[in-house]
């Protein structure tokens, strides 16, 4: 019964985050790892602390007998002087000298136990006694052993001798004791060394246990549940079942999750996709006004559908395994098939147009569309072709073709009529008009009532010219013969020329004439007669039918690269119905007024044409009370 718990232990794990886990499995060896290593160089250091503790122990013991040993040397040397006054004995004097005070600081600085600390203090007084001696030794040593200077001498030699006696027993005081702590200290190192040795092979132990705990989780965690997630996923690559794994909330927990809920969509859609080939194959079967059939790579006939039947005369049994180059003609069957399907390749579909043959021979005019089919990888699989019968639409383009190049010949032919007619019209039109100006300047001889038909002659003579004229402008500029004189014109001048022109016509319908000039200086590039033409007609169109209201306005103002002049009125306006028959030639608006306002009918489609030969537009804009008609011009740039 003792093991139950171990199952909500692994489910715990196994519900913690992938981020957690990897910590973990990480840190764990390493947390071992680094404990190991702080153990390892704990140990390490006592031990070499230890080491150092018997080097030291060895050097104090070299050190006392080399302090003992020059003392001797030095002691030996002066007693040699001290007998023969020869300089070498003191050779050794010379080096003590300059040894010891070195040697005497290291075991100072080297020396911490208490007792031997106690004992070098006593060697180094007795050192320093013995130092003196020998110094007075030599000092007293002279030219003679006799008299009180030999007594002296004698003297320092037995008790610099005695001083050196004591100076043995402190350093094997020294030596004794050093040598207790020596072997103390060694027995410490192995101490050490074993415990550095155990530590280690402890450390490696749990080392190993971590490193194996570690993987067991890594294991546990993932790796097991992610080669249960590789096979569910070669399970749905081959459309199996996927086998049901534990519930759990980790990332790889959620996973699994997705790829249930994948397989489950992938099946609805495998069934959807199912369904959806079978209805576009009965589909593409049951279609009769196009012919759609697959081609495999080499342009063989795969599948047929009814509609290809229909359009081309064979049946599916009599095609298939065919190649599609037989419905074309016998003059583009050597090279056209091939290049459709070239083109198809080269850039994913090929459309034509052109002749066709049906089973029986005959020809039909087919738009086809030539698809490449390829699969994932990019591999060519076939080609679907889509032939639709367009015979009848042809015909009928032709026949608008036709009708079309007839209105095109019917309208050259009316704009020659109009040319030829208005030019043999004028002629006798300026005799008319002459033989009527020599009757009114001998107007005051003739009765009243002659002089009202001299009158209503002129008058009705120079309606008809102005009529003439603009049938002649109108059929130059369909035909392409009118000539324009594009050149810079300044606008304030034109305005201002254009006002003095028309100022009488406007004042004589009783309106004021209101000119604008611009604040800057415009120039425009236009034909500067055709321009005052076009002005004179809006102004002119103004004067007649606002004759009800105020005024009529000329202005103009400039905006990217272009130069607007407009013509405003208060007038009556006109009705919204009624503008888009504004430039139409020969319609005049206001038909029941007709009877009192005269026109032709051709002036807003004249100055249509006109404006647009000069590369602007011409348009109108109803206002509040009134209107505004305006054209633009290129601005000189």
């Amino acid at each position: 019964m003792a093991p139950a718990p171990a199952k909500p232990l692994l489910r715990f794990w196994s519900n913690r985050p992938l981020a957690l886990k990897g910590l973990v499995v990480v840190a764990l060896p390493l947390a071992i790892l680094l404990v190991a290593l702080v153990s390892l160089y704990l140990a390490s250091n006592a031990e070499k602390r230890a080491e150092d503790d018997v080097r030291r122990a060895f050097a104090i013991q070299r050190d006392t007998y080399q302090v003992h040993a020059l003392l001797a040397e030095a002691a030996a040397g002066v007693r040699g002087f001290a007998l023969t006054r020869e300089e070498r004995f003191l050779a050794p004097y010379r080096k003590a000298e300059a040894e010891i005070p070195v040697t005497m600081e290291r075991l100072d600085a080297a020396i911490r136990d208490p007792i031997v600390r106690r004992d070098f203090q006593n060697l180094s007084d007795l050192t320093a006694r013995k130092r003196d001696g020998l110094r007075q030794i030599v000092a007293l040593t002279g030219p003679a052993r006799t008299g009180p200077g030999a007594a002296a001498l004698t003297d320092a030699l037995g008790s610099n001798k005695s001083v050196l006696d004591r100076m043995r027993e402190a350093i094997d005081a020294i030596q004794r004791r050093e040598a207790v702590l020596l072997e103390q200290r060694q027995k410490r190192v192995e101490l050490v060394r074993r415990q550095f040795l155990t530590l280690t092979a402890i450390s490696a132990l749990v080392g190993l246990l971590g490193s194996l705990a570690a993987v067991y989780l890594f294991s546990t965690g993932i790796v097991r549940r992610v080669r249960a997630l590789e096979d569910n996923a070669e399970s749905l690559a081959r459309g199996e079942p996927l086998t049901a794994l534990p519930e759990e909330t980790d990332e790889v927990g959620r996973l699994a999750e997705r790829l249930v809920r994948a397989s489950a969509l992938l099946r609805a859609r495998e069934q959807d996709l199912v369904e959806s080939e079978e209805r576009f194959r009965l589909v593409v079967e049951r279609v009769r006004d196009y012919g759609i059939f697959a081609l495999d790579p080499d342009g063989v006939v795969a599948s047929w559908n009814l509609g290809a039947e229909r359009i081309k005369g064979w049946s599916a049994k009599e095609i298939l395994g065919q190649h599609f180059s037989r419905f074309y003609p016998s003059e583009t069957r050597a090279f056209l098939p091939a290049h459709m399907l070239e083109r198809a390749r080269r850039e994913g579909s090929a459309e034509d147009e052109g002749w066709r043959v049906r089973k029986d021979g005959s020809r039909f005019w087919a738009n086809v569309v030539i698809t490449a089919l390829r699969d994932a990888t990019g591999t060519l699989r076939g080609f679907a072709k889509v032939t639709r019968d367009m015979t009848e639409r042809r015909a009928v383009e032709d026949a608008l073709r036709r009708a079309r190049e007839e209105a095109i010949a019917a309208s050259l032919a009316k704009s020659e009529f109009l040319s030829r007619t208005s030019h043999e019209l004028r002629t006798p039109m300026n005799a008319i008009l002459g033989f009527g100006q020599l009757l009114e300047i001998d107007a005051d001889e003739f009765p009243e009532r002659h002089k009202a038909a001299i009158t209503q002659i002129t008058k009705a003579g120079r309606h008809l010219l102005s009529l003439i004229n603009d049938l002649l402008d109108i059929s130059s500029i369909e035909a392409g013969s009118t000539e324009l004189q594009i050149e810079p014109v300044v606008i304030a001048d034109l305005l201002a020329e254009v006002h003095q022109l028309a100022a009488p016509l406007v004042a004589n319908a009783g309106l004021e004439f209101r000119l604008e000039q611009p604040a800057e200086t415009m120039t425009a590039r236009a034909d500067r007669r055709r321009v005052v033409q076009v002005m004179l007609n809006l102004i002119a169109n103004a004067a007649k039918y606002a004759a009800s209201g105020s005024f009529v306005s000329l202005a103009c103002s400039a905006k990217h690269g272009w130069i607007r002049i407009h013509v405003e009125d208060d007038g009556p306006g006109i009705r919204p119905g009624e503008t888009s028959r504004l430039f139409t030639a020969f319609d005049r608006l206001g038909q029941q007024d007709r009877s009192r306002i005269e026109g032709t009918g051709l002036g807003l489609a004249l100055s249509k044409s006109l404006v647009e030969s000069m590369g602007g537009k011409i348009g109108y804009q109803a206002l509040p009370r009134g209107s505004r008609f305006w054209f633009t011009l290129p601005a000189k740039s």
